[in-house]
């Protein structure tokens, strides 16, 4: 397995446009997390990220939306999602789309995420599963040169494994878009019969994968001890052979009444 760590600064882009089909991907992923936003409660959602930033919510009951980037002129605030600007246990949803692959550090975003989140928040992870037609666009010569095909893509699968070891249940994997993302992308070929066929039968195989986790901290509740300290230890006094002999002499000497 390879090291979640780059040896080399990534290239981020600044919007979907810089992505091949990046509306495309954009569209799809509003699509697919369209039935989550309204089941989201709380003050606060952050959009970490450029990409996270051009992300449309809608019927949200969170009103209060701040998205934090570096890059995009759509930032609220500027600012390093590896470093984010906010307190611990500030914020309910944190949205990450297509960041991790693009991240010097992914383990360090996620774990920045998960430190601004209040517990019970929600983390929402998007981004290229190298387990499908995608992934295959990286063994190309003439394409895991360019953008996005020569960043690091992690799969579905090892994204979870990160999110367990700190404490998140996965309430969602999903994947969408079928498709190499090569070309251009029509409305048909999305209705094609082999996308069709492959949203029914090989679910597992799309291109983007769409993570829904919540944030579970279990409460520390002090067990009181069932053992009780004993009491303090008395010495029992015993009758030495002086003392004894001393008595016996005493009852000698002394009359016995009649």
């Amino acid at each position: 397995m390879k090291p979640a760590l780059a040896f080399r600064q990534p290239y981020y882009p600044s919007s979907w446009q810089a992505l091949p089909n990046g509306e495309v991907i954009k569209k799809a992923i509003e699509q697919e997390l369209a039935p989550w936003w309204q089941k989201f409660f709380g003050y606060h959602l952050v959009k970490l990220g450029a990409l996270s930033s051009e992300i449309e919510i809608s019927n949200c009951t969170i009103n209060h939306q701040v998205s934090i980037s570096g890059k995009s002129s759509l930032a609220d605030v500027l600012g390093d999602i590896d470093d984010l600007p906010l307190q611990e246990h500030s914020v309910d949803v944190c949205l990450l789309s297509h960041a991790l692959e693009f991240s010097l550090d992914p383990h360090h975003v996620i774990r920045e995420a998960n430190r601004v989140l209040i517990p019970n928040g929600y983390l929402v992870l998007t981004g290229f599963n190298p387990l499908s037609l995608v992934g295959l666009n990286r063994l190309l010569p003439y394409r895991r040169s360019k953008t996005p095909w020569n960043e690091h893509f992690f799969s579905p699968m090892r994204v979870k494994d990160w999110l367990h070891l700190m404490g998140f249940e996965i309430l969602a994997d999903q994947r969408c878009l079928h498709s190499g993302l090569t070309g251009k992308l029509s409305t048909d070929t999305l209705n094609s019969s082999w996308h069709n066929f492959a949203k029914s039968y090989l679910p597992a195989l799309g291109s983007v994968y769409v993570i829904v986790a919540k944030k579970r901290v279990l409460p520390l509740t002090p067990i009181k001890p069932k053992w009780q300290i004993r009491p303090e230890f008395n010495p029992v006094k015993v009758t030495t052979m002086n003392t004894h002999r001393e008595s016996v002499e005493h009852n000698k000497k002394t009359p016995k009444s009649r």
